[in-house]
């Protein structure tokens, strides 16, 4: 007997589901940050030395990741790359030295980037089934993710959880939830031949790899050191670490819901312009005012000036003249990455070397590039 066909809808349940694992992983590793620092007694720096190894794995898996999907195809390379990704979450959580640490630090961010780049093949491929721009909504599953798993970190931080006990939770669950619906990924990808995985892009997709950098550097300070940020610079209570985070993920999340309609009435450029100029006054308020309230504030705005961003600069990127689809986003989504991945480990080096607030007024302006290079593109 012939199995029946599966609908479309049901790849796309399946791929967001893997988003919203994906996100729910790296949220509850964030959310637990401030813990691990203070439990292995590391300073600024040593932090950020740790959270280095992250994009050193990231970065070194990328040609590896593109050649495992084109041999074995994303819905084996999904599969497998989201049943390690939160697994290894268990074993940082058993580390109790900088030395056992880093090396688990890599590997996650290794497995990161698989499944960065194998999620987004499948959604590219769920995309094409329905002939238009669903990207957006996918990520905002990804945030909607980010926001449950800092719920899920602020709930086992007043529960007194160890982040062990917390990782194991998350692994069994996203594991449980795996089995039932990897059977619904995109079975085969669409071809790309006579092109490499390494490509390099033209002038307007490098200007949108450059826009969502300048966004992602501010997404990737938010994800490691907003709760470090409230810990240190704003000094809440402990139960109010996690208040900044889930307050940018919130915004974040929301604002990825509704974006497509703000987009149809200013258009893509007005928007990501509006957006760098948000992302910039939130951070400020940060720095400037770094109470409760006026931080929580900050970061609220940080969240929906970033919520447009990478979704935006994805759908321009898929109507690339000059690359496929599929192609073209993973060039784009290659330099925004190095920022959502370099942005933290960079803040731990000049926060030890001057002050927390001095790093986030650079990240401040590193976001402002959103606008900049966004005027500088003269057709959307």
């Amino acid at each position: 007997m012939t199995a029946a066909p599966i609908s479309k809808r049901a790849h796309r349940f399946a791929v967001g589901a893997f988003f919203f694992l994906a996100g729910l992983s790296f949220a509850s590793w964030a959310s637990r940050i401030p813990e691990i620092k203070a439990h292995l007694n590391l300073n600024d720096a040593a932090l950020g030395g740790v959270l280095f190894a992250l994009p050193v794995g990231s970065m070194l898996s990328l040609g590896l990741s593109g050649w495992l999907i084109t041999k074995f195809g994303s819905k084996k390379m999904v599969t497998a790359a989201a049943i390690c990704y939160p697994l290894i979450l268990v074993f940082i959580g058993t580390a109790n030295s900088v030395w056992a640490l880093v090396p688990f630090v890599f590997l996650y961010g290794l497995m990161g980037n698989f499944c960065n780049i194998s999620i987004n093949t499948q959604a590219v491929g769920v995309e094409n089934l329905y002939g238009r721009s669903i990207m957006a909504s996918f990520h905002g599953i990804w945030s909607l993710a980010g926001f449950t798993g800092a719920a899920l970190g602020a709930l086992a931080v007043s529960k007194g959880l160890s982040p062990f006990v917390h990782f194991c939770f998350i692994s069994a669950s996203s594991i449980l939830l795996i089995f039932f619906i990897q059977r619904y990924a995109l079975p085969t990808d669409a071809a790309h031949s006579g092109q490499s995985f390494f490509i390099k892009p033209d002038r307007v997709l490098l200007q949108l790899g450059l826009i969502a950098f300048s966004s992602m550097v501010c997404e990737g300070t938010m994800f490691d050191w907003s709760g470090v940020y409230f810990q240190k610079v704003v000094e809440a209570p402990k139960e109010l670490t996690t208040l900044g985070y889930a307050a940018f993920m919130s915004t974040m999340a929301g604002g990825r819901f509704i974006g497509d309609k703000i987009v149809t009435k200013l258009g893509i450029q007005k928007v990501l312009q509006g957006s760098g100029v948000v992302i910039t006054t939130g951070l400020l308020t940060a720095v400037l005012f770094p109470g409760i309230v006026t931080a929580t504030i900050g970061f609220l705005l940080v969240g929906i000036g970033v919520s447009s961003v990478i979704p935006l600069v994805y759908s321009a990127a898929g109507r690339s003249k000059t690359l496929s689809p599929g192609m073209a986003l993973t060039a784009v989504s290659t330099i925004g990455f190095l920022g959502f991945l370099m942005g933290p480990p960079l803040i731990g080096f000049i926060a030890q070397a001057s002050s927390l607030r001095w790093s986030f007024t650079l990240i401040a302006i590193l976001g402002l590039g959103t606008t900049v290079l966004a005027t500088k593109i003269k057709s959307w």
